[in-house]
């Protein structure tokens, strides 16, 4: 198995689409219409065996120093190969890259992310997220998710920060 992680291009809303469409009939996942997945591709890392798509996971603004990671999914068969970790990296590296310095989640899978390196917090620490998403729905007064957060290494060694980073 090689497996790699790329952003998703349009072609991949179909498989991103049944992906997501079976974790949202379990109830651990928000479904996503095609025409959402079409509008938001550019927010989507995908993990591609050979030529079968077989993971995704996407991060969502919430502000200007914070991002979620939203619709992590892997196939079945898939699960328990490090594929999820590998898209966790490839979101991250992603975050770094736009300048955020903070990715939470919301989940059911919290020693999975504290495997990668997130640490469990109150959900009510991210306003961002309550008055995004939270707010419109059904569970918002019995959510059972478990809120993670992990910070994107400061600078190296020898790098300055500005008093915006501190």
């Amino acid at each position: 198995m090689s497996v790699i992680c790329r952003k998703a291009q349009q072609e991949d809303v179909d498989a991103l689409y049944e992906l997501i469409q079976g974790y949202a009939a379990k109830g651990i996942m928000l479904p996503r219409s095609r025409e959402a997945l079409s509008r938001n591709i550019d927010t989507f890392i995908v993990a591609q065996d050979g030529e079968r798509l077989i993971g995704c996971g996407s991060l969502c603004k919430l502000g200007s120093d914070l991002v979620e990671i939203r619709s992590l999914g892997i196939v079945d068969g898939y699960k328990g190969q490090g594929i999820g970790s590998k898209l966790v990296d490839a979101l991250m590296e992603e975050a770094k890259a736009l300048g955020i310095p903070k990715v939470m989640a919301l989940t059911y899978e919290s020693a999975f992310f504290q495997k990668n390196g997130f640490n469990i917090v109150d959900k009510e620490i991210f306003p961002e997220k309550v008055w995004t998403d939270c707010v419109h729905c059904a569970k918002q007064h019995c959510c059972d998710e478990i809120a993670v957060v992990r910070l994107i290494e400061p600078a190296a060694v020898g790098e300055r920060l500005s008093f915006a980073q501190i």
